[in-house]
C-alpha cells in the first residue's frame, strides 16, 4: 500500500531553513512546507524525525492502558486517596503524546513548528506538576510530613509549572534564537522543575538518616529513575554522540531519540515507584498526612491546565500578526 503513495522527499541540512536545523544532524529533514497529510505519511520512511515520534507515541498508549487500569482497579474515583496518582497518569499520558504531534506536524511551516513546540512544552510542565502532587501525597519522606515546605510544595510546583511553559515558550523567540541562549533556557526551564519536584526524593534517598527516613523496597526504583533522569538531561544539553560525528547519526542514535528512550524508561520506573510507595505507605499516610482534598490535587491540576494554555495562546498570538509572520517565515 505505502508503496503505491508518493512520500515526502527528505532534505539535507543546506535545503531547509535555520528554525528547522538541529545541531550536527545534516540530513533526514523533512520539506519545511509539508501539508499535514505529509506529515503523516512521513512517519512511515525514514526521516530524521521518525524514531522521536515513535518513540514517544507508543508509550502513550501504554500509559493510557495503565491510567485506565488504575481506574477501573482501584475505584478510584470514589477515593480520594487515589486522586493524585490519577493526575499524575494523566499527565504522563499527556507529555508524550504531545511530543509526538509536536515532532509529527513541525515541519509544516516555521510559524507550525513554534507552536507544536509550545505545546509540547506545556505537555512537560504539566508532567512536572503531576510529578510533584504524586510527590507531596506519596513519596515525602515521614519526618517532613506536615511540615511548612510540604504544605507550600504543591502551590510552589504549580508556579513552577506556570514558570516553565513561559521560559521554554519565550526561547523560541527570534532575539533568543541563538543556539547557546535558545539552549540554556530551555534546560533551565526543564532543570528547575525537575530538581525542586524531587528535593523531598534526595533527601529521602541520598540523605535522611535515622527514623522517619521511609526507607523500603521503592527506594531504589527512585534512584533507577533519578539516574535516567539526569542521564536524560546530559543528552538533551550536550547533543551527544552527533556532535562527535556530525551527520553519522542523523537517522538512528542520535541524542534526541536516546533522550526520548530514556525519559520513557524514566517515567516507566517513576510509575512503578509511586505506585509502589501508594500502596506500602497508605495506612500510614492516612493517618499522620492531611487527607487529599480537590484543591491539592485536581483544583491545582485545573489551575495548571488553564494557566499553560492561556500561556501558549499568548505566545503563539504574535506569530499570526501579518509582521510577526513574515519575519518568521523569511527566517
Amino acid at each position: 500500500m505505502l508503496s503505491l503513495i508518493k512520500l515526502p522527499p527528505v532534505l539535507s541540512i543546506k535545503d531547509v531553513p535555520k528554525v528547522f536545523q538541529e545541531d550536527s544532524i545534516m540530513s533526514g529533514y523533512r520539506p519545511p512546507r509539508s501539508s499535514a497529510t505529509d506529515c503523516v505519511l512521513s512517519l512511515f520512511q525514514m526521516t530524521n524525525e521518525t524514531l522521536n515520534i515513535w518513540t514517544h507515541f507508543l508509550p502513550t498508549w501504554y500509559f493510557l492502558w495503565k491510567l485506565l487500569s488504575m481506574v477501573f482497579m482501584y475505584s478510584a474515583w470514589q477515593d480520594s486517596y487515589m486522586w493524585p496518582l490519577v493526575v499524575y497518569l494523566i499527565s504522563i499520558c499527556l507529555y508524550p503524546l504531545a511530543s509526538s504531534c509536536a515532532h509529527t506536524f513541525s515541519s509544516m511551516s516555521a510559524r507550525a513548528r513554534h507552536i507544536c513546540f509550545f505545546w509540547d512544552y506545556g505537555g512537560l510542565s504539566f508532567y512536572s506538576l503531576g510529578s510533584a502532587i504524586t510527590y507531596s501525597f506519596y513519596v515525602f519522606p515521614d519526618k517532613w510530613i506536615n511540615s511548612s515546605f510540604h504544605q507550600y510544595f504543591i502551590p510552589i510546583a504549580v508556579c513552577n509549572s506556570i514558570l516553565c511553559t513561559s521560559l521554554a515558550c519565550y526561547s523560541r523567540y527570534p532575539h533568543t534564537q541563538s543556539s547557546r541562549l535558545s539552549k540554556a533556557l530551555r534546560v533551565v526551564a526543564f532543570a528547575y522543575p525537575y530538581l525542586f519536584d524531587n528535593i523531598p526524593l534526595f533527601y529521602r534517598v541520598f540523605l535522611c538518616t535515622g527514623d522517619g527516613c521511609t526507607h523500603n523496597d521503592t527506594n531504589l526504583l527512585h534512584m533507577y529513575q533519578i539516574a535516567l533522569a539526569f542521564l536524560t538531561g546530559f543528552l538533551f544539553a550536550t547533543h551527544l554522540p552527533e556532535r562527535l560525528a556530525p551527520g553519522s547519526f542523523d537517522y538512528i542514535g542520535h541524542s534526541h531519540q536516546i533522550f526520548h528512550v530514556c525519559a520513557i524508561l524514566g517515567t516507566h520506573l517513576q510509575m512503578q515507584a509511586v505506585e509502589q510507595d501508594m500502596l506500602v505507605r497508605r495506612s500510614w499516610l492516612l493517618e499522620h498526612a492531611l487527607p487529599v482534598s480537590f484543591g491539592s490535587s485536581a483544583g491545582a491540576t485545573i489551575l495548571c491546565l488553564l494557566s499553560n494554555v492561556s500561556i501558549i495562546f499568548i505566545f503563539s498570538l504574535p506569530l499570526f500578526l501579518p509582521a510577526a509572520s513574515k519575519k518568521k517565515a523569511a527566517k
